[in-house]
């Protein structure tokens, strides 16, 4: 699935209508789905999605499910995803960690690596850790031995004809158009370093980079999260829309918006696939809160990641709730992630839950949102304790408030201590089935 150039060569990819299609085909599962059920559901004629899915087969991202009984006539042929027919390789940076997984179309994870990493140890440290770990998950994942040596840099990456390229995801703030990092929390020297541009140059495959919450939210998004509240919150007006959106989606059957992940990695689909379902499946929003060696938050609406126009929606930890309070890493005094992480420290559980549920009901009060999402390795040690605090928290603000709706809910994030280099390669994997866009 790669041009001559390095850059993904996606071909049948390039069109809205070829989204929608594979975001069908994606969530029909191996049962597979039939080609009158794909008109229908787009909106496109049947010549249309005849032409399309034959394009699919030929690159071999579709292939037959098996036949389904009609109503009348011969029985359909059904069409079901190849999942092994792409993949991309999602990397976590944390602060003191590095978490690196390889998945194929559907996100199943084929391959992952988990490895101690000193983000402040400079970039070419850094860049190396990523690219040994990138190398060994090709070669384990898809049968393509790295050289021992004196390899050439990138050139396991760079022979697998299905990778679609590299996601990298750490803390903000950055510059996800770009791919390029601000001053990150606690490690001021990678202010202004091209990540993008020197993995790019040093792997030789598509590169995207984003902030660890919005890479978790983003894989939150595509698993469905917030389904259900959105479709409670939406109602018939959300139905409506989605109804709408479904069935409009298809009427421009050019080719030239195409969904690409170029050589930049940074232009991605239009989100044509967001409107292959009704608002009950993609109109919820969540808080994603993401606690471990800091505290950010990734924000969903409508099924897009909202970022901000310069990546700097979600820096929920640098919220002053405590003037003159204790000094943060960011400078700033009385910061939420700055007194969380001291509760944490000092072994103060309830307090650290407490702090969050702060800047949670304090979010939930200005964005109205549907569901709050926790996670991160803090949160994973003691999920109940966080889950019950912060939950207490919005309780409070809503018997506050009145109004007969009840507190926002408060669940554990189910993709656990993989969410975010999950996320990380859903970043290459969603704009292809047309998801995960926001603004």
């Amino acid at each position: 699935m790669r041009g001559a150039a390095g850059g993904a060569n996606l071909l049948a990819l390039r069109s809205h209508n070829t989204a929608l299609v594979l975001d069908l085909l994606r969530t029909a599962g191996g049962a597979g789905i039939s080609r009158l059920e794909l008109a229908e559901r787009t909106g496109l004629t049947p010549q249309a999605v005849s032409k399309i899915t034959a394009r699919l087969r030929g690159e071999g991202l579709a292939a037959e499910a098996g036949r389904r009984a009609s109503t009348g006539g011969k029985p359909r042929t059904v069409l079901r995803l190849v999942p092994g027919a792409g993949h991309a390789l999602g990397v976590h940076l944390d602060r003191d960690e590095l978490r690196a997984v390889l998945v194929d179309l559907d996100g199943t994870v084929v391959a992952e690596r988990r490895a101690p990493l000193d983000l402040g140890a400079g970039a070419e440290t850094v860049l190396e850790t990523v690219a040994r770990a990138a190398e060994e998950l090709a070669a384990e994942g898809l049968g393509h031995l790295v050289v021992e040596g004196a390899r050439v840099p990138g050139a396991a990456l760079a022979a697998a004809p299905t990778l679609l390229g590299l996601g990298v995801a750490l803390p903000g703030p950055l510059d996800h158009v770009r791919g390029v990092l601000h001053r990150i929390t606690g490690f001021p020297g990678w202010d202004g370093y091209p990540l993008r541009e020197a993995l790019e140059r040093r792997l030789g495959v598509p590169v995207v980079v984003d902030k660890d919450t919005n890479a978790a939210a983003l894989g939150l998004a595509v698993g469905g999260a917030g389904a259900e509240e959105g479709s409670k919150a939406g109602g018939e007006e959300g139905s409506k829309a989605g109804g709408e959106r479904g069935s409009g989606a298809g009427v421009e059957r050019g080719s030239g918006a195409g969904v690409e992940v170029g050589g930049a990695g940074g232009e991605r689909g239009s989100g044509a696939g967001a409107e292959a379902a009704g608002a009950g499946a993609r109109g919820g929003s969540f808080a994603y809160l993401h606690l471990g060696t800091g505290l950010g938050a990734g924000l969903v609406f409508g099924g897009g990641v909202h970022r901000g126009a310069r990546t700097g929606a979600g820096e929920f930890g640098h919220q002053v709730v405590q003037l003159d309070g204790p000094p943060c890493t960011c400078g700033a005094r009385g910061c939420i992630e700055a007194l969380c992480l001291a509760a944490v420290a000092r072994g103060d559980l309830a307090e650290a839950a407490r702090v969050l549920g702060t800047g949670a009901a304090n979010l939930a009060g200005l964005l109205d949102i549907d569901l709050v999402l926790l996670g991160g390795r803090t949160v994973a040690a003691a999920p109940e304790a966080f889950v019950h605090g912060v939950g207490a928290v919005l309780d409070a603000r809503a018997r506050r408030e009145g109004g007969h709706d009840g507190p926002v809910p408060v669940r554990l994030a189910p993709a656990g201590a993989r969410g975010v280099a999950e996320g990380a390669a859903q970043l290459l994997l969603a704009p292809l089935f047309g998801r995960g866009e926001g603004g």
